[in-house]
């Protein structure tokens, strides 16, 4: 499996996260590239420790990635908490305190606030139809933040719009729910819960790969599958091979537009969630 890439074609990653990692529940990491619409898929990496993970990404020189958790917060929290207003200082706050520190200062901002208005959102996050990012509960995202951050920092990649860092790995938030909503609408197409692991999921990640295989979104790119990868994206009923591989096709736009189809300002508290 082709594991390196040339400059001209960088090898391009799409990663789907977990804030606590393990055997049962990997991180899992999709490998490909991009030729003109088509982006084919190398394979899949599973990660049971984000040390293993760190590893990986700073043994690869150059890579382009999209990756499944937020970069910044809501700058009305940040605001509000008296949080530095720099990306690389912000997330050297936040990611030194403990998470039961953080739930209490987020809860404590959420406090006075009304009803449905309890939490602060980035100005991404409504075109991308993204949870909040100080969200810890149902989806842990902030955990995920404060956990897949450094792990990103420690590979010293570019993010752009927030830190430089090596100009030749670039890391982007992706967000597989935007891709997969544009082809299956809101259809449910995963679960981890065993028992909701049902025949209609199972159809709707066969539609789902069908229509990445077809080219049927705005970003006008086809994945390429052998039948062994479709078969392992269809069978996989958390989804979470299907939301790496959703990443890696939003890295692989990104990778042919200008400024990465980043907007030319971006809040560096906020950042942005690629594609939206």
């Amino acid at each position: 499996m082709p594991t390196s890439a040339t400059p001209e074609i960088p090898l391009l990653l799409g990663l789907d996260f977990s804030s606590t990692p393990s055997r049962r529940k990997p991180v899992v990491l999709a490998c490909g590239e991009r030729r003109g619409a088509i982006v084919r898929l190398h394979g899949l990496e599973r990660f049971a420790e984000l040390a293993a993970l760190r590893e990986r990404l700073c043994q690869e020189p150059a890579w382009l990635g999209g990756f499944d958790l937020p970069f910044g917060l809501p700058r009305e929290l940040v605001q509000s908490l008296g949080w530095p207003q720099q990306w690389p200082a912000l997330m050297d706050h936040f990611c030194a305190q403990p998470r039961s520190e953080l739930k209490a200062q987020f809860k404590a901002f959420m406090a006075p606030r009304p009803a449905g208005g309890k939490f602060a959102h980035r100005a991404c996050d409504g075109p991308a139809g993204a949870s909040p990012s100080m969200k810890w509960v149902n989806p842990p995202v902030a955990w995920m933040m404060h956990a897949g951050v450094p792990v990103l920092r420690a590979a010293e990649a570019t993010f752009p719009g927030l830190c430089a860092g090596q100009p030749a790995r670039v890391a982007l938030e992706a967000y597989p729910g935007l891709l997969a909503r544009e082809l299956i609408q809101r259809r449910s197409y995963k679960s981890d819960d065993t028992a909701r692991q049902t025949p209609e999921r199972l159809i709707a990640r066969k539609d789902l790969v069908e229509a990445l295989e077809q080219g049927r979104s705005r970003l006008g790119l086809r994945l390429k599958l052998s039948h062994a990868q479709r078969d392992a994206l269809v069978d996989d009923a958390s989804g979470d091979a299907l939301d790496a591989v959703l990443c890696l096709v939003q890295a692989a736009w990104a990778s042919g537009q200008p400024g990465y189809g980043l907007p030319k300002e971006i809040d560096p508290v906020e950042g942005w969630i690629v594609s939206a």
